[in-house]
């Protein structure tokens, strides 16, 4: 399926999490006209998720892509030599496929690029904060981003705000734009062909799991982005998996090691994935019981667990968790995560 990076692929995809290149592989899987793609890792600085990404590039060229790795955020120059190093693609590309459209990286690579169409792949539920902006209106940016009168003085913000502004501007049909999605999020987009993400690939890179009487808890990294107070979530899944008896806490990628350190002297095995959880919820073993804070996972599990004996169940944030300064959005946010869950699966919500 792969081909000859050097001649310059038609289509390229640039990611930047695990889950974005789990569904890029998807969105093949779904189209395989796309076949023979080029795909871009733009790793991440430091920290769990580059683990992750490299042991789900392997699964990538294991189903026929070229993965290459690329270092755009090991200092101020970085950036453009990574633009550089993408120059035959970038100048040859007729189709992008995008994983994070808020990301800094993705929009200045975006702005460089000749026309092309873009697909944008599911990086989680920022899928629906994405869409929400889109139709509103508003500069692509990310839910939980705060910004202060000081901060928005700064130039490096001020470029990445025009940066934003004119991909928008790119991408929009009434500018020639042609863009498409491709997501397992309950979500319609005038004007935008919307691709359902049945997580096929997953299915069929593996039989129904396991299913064990047991609980499982999902983790969140609301403490490490500032919008959930830390000691409160401590309390809550403390109680969470007293209520539950659950086994396994699953660790985000981005949790701080102090925070999970805490939550194993609770008495849980704390399990770091080394691939996204849907891949390993459908490997299993899993629990019959799958209890997650508004996350990702409340859409994508009940896809990936459909037909066995495992339920997905959401427990939601109560209104004290929240840090100062970000209750509003953050409530408006995460509840939007769990009600559309609610509507689309029949999944329960409970306190934490």
């Amino acid at each position: 399926m792969s081909r000859n990076p050097s001649s310059g692929p038609s289509v390229l995809a640039l990611v930047e999490s695990p889950a974005q290149l789990m569904n890029v592989v998807e969105l093949v899987h779904h189209a395989p006209d796309l076949g023979g793609l080029h795909i871009a890792v733009l790793a991440p600085a430091a920290g769990p998720t580059r683990l992750q990404l490299r042991a789900m590039m392997a699964l990538a060229r294991q189903a026929g892509h070229h993965v290459a790795w690329y270092e755009p955020r090991l200092g101020g120059a970085s950036v453009a030599r990574t633009v550089r190093a993408l120059a035959v693609e970038l100048s040859t590309v007729e189709r992008l496929i995008v994983g994070d459209p808020f990301s800094g990286v993705i929009q200045v690579i975006i702005s460089v690029t000749r026309d092309a169409e873009v697909t944008i792949v599911d990086d989680g539920t920022a899928t629906l904060e994405f869409v929400r902006q889109w139709v509103a209106g508003e500069q692509l940016s990310r839910w939980h981003r705060l910004a202060t009168p000081s901060q928005r003085r700064q130039i490096a913000t001020l470029a990445r705000d025009q940066i934003a502004s004119n991909v928008r501007r790119r991408l929009s049909p009434e500018h020639g734009g042609r863009l498409r999605l491709f997501t397992c999020m309950p979500v319609d987009l005038a004007g935008v062909e919307v691709i359902r993400n049945d997580f096929g690939w997953v299915r069929a890179l593996h039989p129904a799991p396991e299913v064990t009487p047991t609980a499982d808890l999902v983790g969140t990294s609301l403490v490490e982005s500032g919008v959930v107070q830390g000691e409160r979530y401590l309390l809550g899944v403390e109680s969470l998996l007293a209520r539950y008896a659950a086994n396994r806490y699953f660790a985000h990628r981005k949790e701080a090691e102090w925070k999970l350190d805490l939550i194993a002297r609770m008495g849980v095995e704390v399990v770091r994935t080394h691939l996204p959880l849907e891949i390993i919820a459908r490997r299993g073993p899993m629990a019959r019981t799958v209890v997650s804070f508004p996350s990702t996972v409340v859409h994508t599990l009940p896809v990936v667990l459909a037909g066995t004996a495992a339920r997905v169940v959401v427990a939601e944030i109560p209104g004290d968790w929240y840090a100062p300064d970000t209750n509003l959005r953050a409530d408006a946010f995460l509840s939007r995560v769990t009600s559309t869950a609610q509507h689309r699966y029949g999944l329960s919500a409970v306190a934490s």
